[in-house]
């Protein structure tokens, strides 16, 4: 028959307390502490709700310097996919798991306005935008020209098989 978590737990205190001197109110200190972690383990093992708690609030976890993998409870400037398929996770799915909306940037926010700024130097808004009218402007053209009439498909012709002829052997 398995043990309940209150006989693990005064085992564990009362083998403490055979090693080193303590008070009442040190054993029953220590008994509800050793309890709590027993319980803690015991909900991980199952997979209950302790076991997907976040180790800080995802909205607090994107922070000036750094972010929080809520995996793992790390600081990274940046999560990057190799590093969230260590958890099985690709960044979209990340993002979902935790509430995050699927544009936000899983790096520091000074890392993120160093590169805004950096595109912002270079153009590249300006750049991404003219190439979105091009675009645009061909797939237009291409659906103004009339498209030439297609040939009707002739049946394929059936193979004949050959067949195998064997020769007679003289006896």
């Amino acid at each position: 028959m398995a043990k309940t978590l209150t006989e693990m737990a005064a085992e564990i205190v009362a083998a403490q307390a055979s090693h080193a001197v303590m008070a009442s109110d040190d054993m029953v200190g220590a008994l509800k502490k050793t309890f709590e972690a027993l319980k803690n383990i015991k909900t991980i093992e199952e997979g209950g709700p302790e076991a997907e708690a976040p180790p800080v609030d995802p909205k607090k976890s994107i922070q000036r310097n750094y972010i929080i993998n809520l995996e793992d409870g790390k600081k990274y400037k940046q999560l990057t996919a190799r590093t969230l398929a260590k958890f099985g996770l690709t960044p979209a799915e990340y993002r979902k798991k935790w509430g995050f909306s699927p544009r936000q940037p899983l790096a520091a926010k000074s890392l993120s306005a160093k590169r805004r700024k950096t595109a912002k130097a270079l153009g590249l808004g300006e750049k991404l935008q003219l190439a979105r009218k091009a675009k645009a402007a061909a797939k237009a053209k291409a659906a103004a020209k009339p498209k030439p009439a297609k040939k009707a498909k002739a049946a394929p012709k059936k193979k004949k098989k050959k067949k195998a002829v064997r020769k007679k052997k003289k006896a």
